[in-house]
């Protein structure tokens, strides 16, 4: 048996949680280890003599235990004793300020917490629930003082620990510094000394029990009453969700972090409905329309040294999609302005960033396609991203001919910039397998079309040609780029193009808000021109290049900025 020498004190381990946790299974488990003493909320009757609450065996624990916290912090906690470590069962509600920062300084801490859904259906047993008995604050603000002492506490989580209870326990060990000891696994059934006064009302279950309990399988029903206070907690739950190690056994392995193409855009900040949120929380309701159908319209916008290029055009796109597919309250032109120059003003972003601006049709008030359950009013999502032309405007790329047609009129109006992008994405993936940066689509005629995700031009013995608009996305920078076509004095021509013509081509780009001019210098094998980027194509460029910066909307700022 490892213990302290004589008069030494314990290297104390701080567990933080909230009521019905697991945190006495927890405590068992530690005290079967041959190293360890273990205290029961040592805090417990500091807390009742400071707050007044009340509880059924409130007496007879000021009885028993010292009402002083900062005595109890001083010679029990960190007192002497026998064994090498001193466990300490915290429940996060009982850390009051009257406490000596020695508590939080001193020691080794770590969290364990449980989602409220799997809380509240029994909590009420004893006492009735509230946003402070459940104690989920209270962590969240533990684990931010341990982050700011330079201490970031290891966090486990109840269902993990019910899953896979070797598992955790080894790497809550590891994380803690000391060995895992297989004994904590089980425990024989019944109350121990070390139970504090409270435990005839609490701890019935666990005195029954000889080691972790599995998970249920399915939730309990959830009391009606207890939905806001679950609203409440589960955003603080889901904050230290986030910091549990990732090694556990789950239901599904978990997934890596994957890289991102612009790591700074991990933190971003994002402008969903009329607020901004950080990445990870912007998110819409399970009820919006373009989660039940892919029901929103879209823009793509760039921003050049300040300034939102073709912001205007852009947003006439944008209501005269929203206005083909009949949305109500659509918000006002200046509405829309304000929260994009908001949220770029917030992430800093004036020069090198692209705006995936998505107006949905709003949230249903049940699941369904109908427009009628449509009753909140549109949502705005403004995704501002620092992202360079997506493509190699300096070499160029290859594309395929996709065999997915694009819509016709007759069934799907390519003009209406809608979300539902299932066309698109179909051609998308055929050029994934082929391994072309993108696909181009054909029209029903079997004439060239656009690519799944941009506008297409040719050159041919100088002249500039590009599809008429019938079929696909009359884009901005399609417009944009056939006026600099006539402004650079050369000859443009829009008319049914084959295929065959594409390939035989001098010169092929592309044209979007996203990739700007892309040049293409391969088509299904075919060897565009001499494989190189052509002089037409770098003639188009370098105008558009002039154009950008010398064009847009100023991003309004702050005077002090």
């Amino acid at each position: 048996m490892a213990s302290a020498p004589e008069g030494e004190v314990p290297v104390v381990i701080h567990a933080w949680s909230a009521p019905r946790s697991l945190s006495t299974s927890l405590m068992y488990s530690f005290a079967q280890r041959d190293d360890m003493d273990v205290l029961d909320e040592p805090l417990y009757a500091n807390f009742l003599r400071v707050t007044g609450v009340d509880r059924p065996y409130r007496e007879e624990l000021l009885s028993k235990m010292d009402p002083d916290g900062n005595k109890v912090v001083k010679d029990v906690i960190f007192g002497p004793g026998e064994k090498r470590y001193r466990y300490c069962k915290h429940i996060s509600k009982q850390r009051l300020p009257n406490l000596s920062n020695d508590l939080m300084k001193k020691g080794k801490h770590f969290i364990l917490i449980r989602n409220p859904l799997n809380i509240l259906p029994s909590f009420d047993k004893v006492v009735p629930p509230s946003f402070m008995e459940l104690g989920l604050g209270e962590l969240v603000s533990i684990y931010s003082e341990l982050c700011q002492l330079g201490s970031p506490p290891p966090v486990i989580d109840a269902d993990d620990l019910q899953r896979d209870p070797e598992t955790v326990l080894s790497g809550l060990c590891d994380d803690l510094g000391i060995p895992f000891q297989p004994q904590m696994l089980k425990w024989e059934a019944g109350p121990r000394d070390f139970d504090g006064v409270w435990a005839p009302w609490w701890y019935g279950s666990v005195h029954k029990s000889t080691g972790f309990a599995k998970t249920r399988r399915y939730p309990l029903t959830l009391p009606f009453a207890f939905y806001e206070l679950l609203e409440q907690a589960l955003p603080f739950y889901n904050m230290l969700k986030r910091q549990v190690r990732r090694t556990v056994g789950s239901l599904e392995t978990p997934l890596p972090d994957p890289p991102l193409p612009v790591p700074a855009n991990k933190k971003i900040l994002v402008w969903v409905g009329d607020e901004l949120l950080p990445r990870d929380s912007a998110k819409v309701s399970v009820f919006d329309s373009v989660v039940q159908g892919g029901d929103a319209v879209w823009e793509g916008l760039r921003i050049y040294d300040g300034k939102a290029f073709k912001l205007d055009e852009h947003l006439d796109r944008l209501f005269d999609s929203a206005k083909a597919m009949a949305f109500i309250n659509v918000p006002s032109r200046d509405w829309i302005k304000d929260a994009i120059f908001k949220t770029l003003n917030a992430n800093g972003m004036f020069d090198n960033a692209h705006i995936r601006l998505t107006l949905t049709r709003g949230k249903k008030v049940t699941s369904g396609m109908s427009p009628a359950f449509n009753l909140y009013g549109c949502n705005l999502i403004v995704l501002a991203e620092w992202k360079p032309p997506v493509y190699d405007n300096s070499h160029g790329i290859k594309l395929v001919t996709a065999t997915t047609r694009r819509n016709s009129p007759n069934s799907v109006d390519s003009k209406i910039h809608h979300n539902n992008l299932i066309n698109n994405i179909l051609a998308k993936i055929e050029g994934n397998l082929a391994q072309a940066e993108d696909a181009i689509m054909l029209d029903k005629d079997g004439f060239v079309s656009e690519t799944n995700a941009t506008n297409i031009f040719m050159v041919k013995k100088g002249i500039v040609l590009t599809p008429h608009a019938d079929y696909c996305l009359p884009g901005i920078t399609r417009a944009t780029v056939m006026d600099l076509v006539v402004k650079e004095n050369l000859v443009l021509h829009e008319r049914r193009i084959s295929l065959s013509e594409f390939h035989a081509a001098d010169e092929v780009w592309t044209t979007g808000t996203m990739g700007e001019i892309t040049p293409v210098v391969m088509i299904d094998g075919r060897e565009i021109g001499d494989g190189k980027i052509g002089p037409v194509t770098r003639q188009i460029q370098n105008a558009y290049k002039v154009l950008t910066a010398g064009q847009g909307v100023p991003i309004p700022r702050n005077a002090d900025a």
